[in-house]
């Protein structure tokens, strides 16, 4: 005999679990949570949040920091000092009134709140061990929403010297020299962090190009953002391992060097937490590691469901709330499917870069015959009163219709168009439609409008 009972068990309150659970209970459908750590999952405490707060303080370091020597603005300071422990401070009370939140609006939602680690008897029943003791929890639905974690290398295992982002995101003091082993996005957004606080970062990419998922016309801008802050590249180099000396790398070409670093940040992807809570007990279809779901985020065992990074990429918060948001409908009797037309993405490096639907490459790789739009922020008058000219937005159209199938962008400040283009997607905007949308001015989204009117052969101020 079961402890408790219910219609749906949410395991894990990550962006995906605790937006899913939030939702079930809202619909009536008496729900579950069940959560080892701490609620709101990677992304809240040792992730985009965290990350996000670290970014915007070195930014405002880095601000003050070009005053001290004079600027053209005409603003000068003295030269400031970081105090990381107080900066770390400040990010972990934010992260303390998200943790807050999230648990308060589970219990508003009339969510039952179960802390522990939840292990999988069968595909109905879960035992949990927490502090207080074990209990048995069965329910007729099981979503799985346990997320990711760094990938570690064998070479590098993680230590005192080696981090992963968590880690990384906890420093006390600002590392004389800083490597950083991958040059994707995380990696980049913290590495360009440290770089403004002051630290020495070399970036060392096995690719032959710093975020490979993106094409070089957005990467260009960030490249040159990199020298301005005097990071190091190393593309085509591999990390080979630690030494007392250092991080010991290998280039294409064989050349083998040993960096001395202070602290080595490795960031080369993440990988789904499927181990550890008795999935094998499950049986469930894989594909690679992640768990294989269809469009209504149902595994291959029927009233089990998973969503979030163990299904695999992107691995993005959004997408996770999305699809919780989703199961929560199907658990309460709706008919619902996965269909979104795009899924925005945001690096937030300087500049940050935006990604919505098809680039041009996978528009024409799809089979469509496309318009490309583009239109430089050196152009945009608010772009150039905030000093961050570089960069552009980028629409690619249909060329019989006009129909957008993507939209990108790179500058200072982009992130916040993402939902912009994604509407635009999803209601199946045409670049017309944009043209004819009255954008705001002076804004950054008119350089949106300005590249559908490129489309439209209407150019205005280009």
């Amino acid at each position: 005999m079961a402890d408790i009972n219910c219609k749906l068990l949410v395991i894990g309150a990550g962006p995906g679990g605790y937006v899913c659970a939030i939702k079930a209970a809202q619909l009536g459908v008496d729900t579950v949570i069940v959560e080892s750590e701490a609620f709101g999952g990677t992304c809240l405490n040792v992730g985009c949040i965290p990350s996000k707060a670290l970014i915007h303080a070195a930014d405002e370091f880095y601000k003050i920091a070009a005053g001290s020597n004079g600027n053209e603005l005409g603003i000068e300071v003295s030269a400031p000092r970081i105090n990381l422990a107080k900066t770390i401070d400040w990010k972990n009370g934010i992260v303390g009134r998200l943790n807050g939140g999230v648990e308060g609006l589970l219990k508003k939602a009339g969510v039952n709140v179960v802390q522990g680690r939840a292990d999988f008897l069968d595909g109905k029943t879960v035992r949990v061990s927490g502090a207080g003791g074990s209990k048995t929890i069965a329910a007729e639905n099981v979503v799985i929403a346990t997320g990711s974690k760094p990938v570690e290398l064998p070479s590098l295992p993680f230590s005192e010297q080696v981090l992963s982002s968590t880690e990384a995101l906890a420093l006390q003091q600002v590392p004389g020299t800083l490597a950083v082993v991958g040059g994707g996005y995380i990696g980049l957004e913290i590495g360009i962090a440290y770089a403004k606080l002051g630290a020495r970062v070399i970036v060392v990419e096995a690719a032959n190009s710093i975020l490979p998922q993106y094409d070089s016309d957005l990467t260009k801008p960030v490249v040159n953002s990199l020298a301005q802050l005097g990071i190091e590249l190393m593309t085509a180099t591999r990390a080979n391992g630690m030494t007392e000396e250092g991080l010991v790398v290998e280039a294409a070409d064989g050349e083998i060097k040993t960096i001395a670093a202070d602290k080595v940040l490795v960031t080369i992807g993440r990988s789904p937490r499927t181990g550890g809570c008795s999935l094998e007990e499950l049986s469930l279809t894989m594909e690679g590691p992640f768990i294989q779901t269809d469009n209504k985020c149902q595994t291959s065992m029927r009233g089990v469901y998973a969503i979030g990074d163990v299904t695999g990429e992107p691995m993005l918060a959004h997408r996770a709330m999305a699809q919780g948001q989703m199961v929560a409908e199907l658990v309460a009797g709706q008919n619902r499917v996965w269909d979104k037309v795009c899924i925005p993405a945001v690096c937030f490096t300087d500049p940050e870069i935006v990604t919505a639907g098809l680039s041009p490459a996978e528009a024409i790789e799809a089979g469509h015959e496309i318009t490309v739009g583009q239109f430089p922020f050196q152009a945009n008058g608010r772009a150039m009163t905030m000093e961050s000219s570089s960069g552009f937005v980028r629409v690619v159209a249909n060329k019989s219709d006009g129909v957008l199938l993507g939209v990108q962008a790179v500058g200072q400040g982009v992130s916040e168009l993402s939902s912009a283009f994604a509407i635009a997607l999803e209601m199946g905007a045409c670049a017309e439609d944009i043209e004819a949308t009255i954008h705001a001015h002076p804004t950054l989204s008119e350089g949106f409008a300005e590249a559908c009117m490129q489309v439209t052969g209407s150019a205005l101020h280009i």
